[in-house]
């Protein structure tokens, strides 16, 4: 089942009447095409939205405005039960006085009409699907006798028992161990090839998404930054965000310039930068893109070094880097190159370099480069698959950073009373004053200002 969304916006109004402009703008104009039988990663921080936007396409929540389409279906306005959905939540919500059979079995209980199947039918369909998912031999035990892997399994084969037209799973692995979430995805992944249901996954785990979906959408503060294949949203960012979203170690950001088709980075020209024009960058290198070299162009002070088996992870600095120290990966066999505590020379492998405007933050395509992405696009609309990309800044940027820099007043009840105990404060603190002391302090004021003005000339002299 092809799901399409246009233009789906939702907002949130300000819990306070009064604050018109203060409504949470939790998806913009989100338009995303997935084709059927497809499994897609929704992927980002927290608070950017993706949870929302499953929430619209289950139903649970309407858009403030915009379409969504199952296949040629507007369900837009269309009840939840009525959009033939699976939905797996983080928290399992499995039903503790129910066995693993009636758990699976209740969705089948609850159809009505033609849709209703015999218990033979049902009871039927409840053996296939928990054989597919592998709790068959669990049937009888309670939630509270499961493992949390077993559970997931349970909550996954109650969704898929209806038989949906899209399964949606909410952060399904959050709540297990690492192992456990190792397994799980596995096993998510095998069932949904096996079910060729339309599936979307909701994760801030990034291994998790590129391990398992067959595209990604990053998004970011409700906004789609990128969609891809998990690979080639790696190996081919649109912008700043997404370079430093994916990847693990993290990306390594330098200020940097680009002058007479070179980059640089501080005085150092690193790279050769064919047809791009000059200006300030932002420049992305992979912990993978560097390669010893005694003769390389970009020199970094040695702060340590990690043995990771067959590769080795030097830890450098340098004072044109925004991260706090530069990771680098290079071969084990390279390791005796390095000095734990002296400058190290690297050159770079231009793949593996992005170029970044400094202002939008997008990105910047020299060289190779240019061919490569126009390949990726050619193969992406041969595969009718949908991509998208986000330039310039951020729409909610501005607006954050002045509620940064101005804060808010308080108002409402706290604010008056707040003020009432101030004024309360002051009055028990203030002094009736006679004439005499009132003389008295204007003279000792008089001689503070006297000492305050000789140590002050006195510490200029000095200087």
């Amino acid at each position: 089942m092809k799901v399409v969304l246009e233009h789906l916006t939702k907002i949130f109004p300000s819990r306070n009447k009064k604050e018109k402009n203060a409504e949470v703008v939790a998806v913009n104009d989100f338009n995303l095409e997935i084709p059927d039988g497809k499994l897609i990663g929704l992927l980002g921080p927290s608070g950017c939205g993706k949870s929302t936007t499953l929430y619209m396409i289950s139903g649970l929540q309407p858009p403030t405005s915009g379409k969504i389409y199952f296949g040629e279906d507007d369900v837009t306005e269309l009840a939840a039960e009525n959009r033939g959905i699976g939905l797996v939540f983080q928290n399992y919500a499995l039903y503790p006085h129910m066995t693993v059979q009636q758990n699976i079995l209740f969705p089948l209980q609850n159809l009505k009409g033609e849709n209703r199947l015999s218990k033979e039918e049902m009871l039927k369909r409840v053996y296939e699907v928990a054989k597919l998912v592998q709790i068959d031999e669990y049937m009888n035990r309670k939630p509270s006798e499961l493992s949390g892997g077993q559970q997931q399994r349970v909550a996954i084969a109650r969704a898929l028992v209806k038989m949906p037209r899209v399964l949606l799973l909410d952060e399904p692995l959050s709540n297990l161990d690492a192992r456990l979430r190792l397994q799980t995805r596995e096993e998510i992944r095998r069932i949904q090839r096996d079910t060729g249901i339309t599936t979307i996954f909701v994760t801030h785990d990034q291994e998790e998404a590129m391990s398992i979906s067959d595209y990604i959408v990053v998004m970011k503060l409700g906004v789609i930054m990128q969609t891809g294949k998990p690979q080639w949203v790696y190996d081919d960012p649109a912008n700043l965000f997404v370079a430093k979203f994916l990847g693990t170690p993290p990306i390594n950001v330098f200020r940097g310039r680009i002058e007479g088709g070179k980059l640089y980075i501080g005085e150092e020209a690193v790279l050769e930068t064919k047809g791009a024009e000059d200006q300030e960058v932002y420049v992305g290198i992979r912990p993978e893109g560097f390669i010893l070299d005694e003769r390389g162009g970009l020199t970094c002070s040695v702060s340590g070094i990690d043995v990771m088996g067959r590769d080795v992870s030097v830890v450098s600095t340098n004072e044109n880097s925004l991260n706090p120290v530069i990771r680098s990966i290079v071969s084990a066999d390279d390791a005796g190159k390095v000095s734990a505590d002296g400058a190290v020379k690297f050159r770079l492998k231009e793949h593996k370099v992005f170029i970044f405007n400094k202002e939008t933050e997008s990105r910047v395509y020299f060289g190779k480069q240019v061919a490569a992405h126009e390949a990726m696009l050619a193969a992406m609309k041969a595969e009718g698959e949908f991509y998208a990309f986000h330039e310039g800044p951020l729409p909610r940027e501005a607006d954050d950073a002045s509620k940064q820099t101005q804060p808010e007043e308080e108002k409402g009840f706290t604010a008056t009373v707040k003020k009432l105990f101030g004024k309360i404060g002051a009055a028990f603190r203030k002094k009736p004053e006679t004439p005499a002391e009132d003389a008295e302090s204007t003279e000792n004021a008089e001689n503070s200002e006297s000492a305050d003005d000789a140590t002050q000339t006195e510490s200029e002299d000095k200087e």
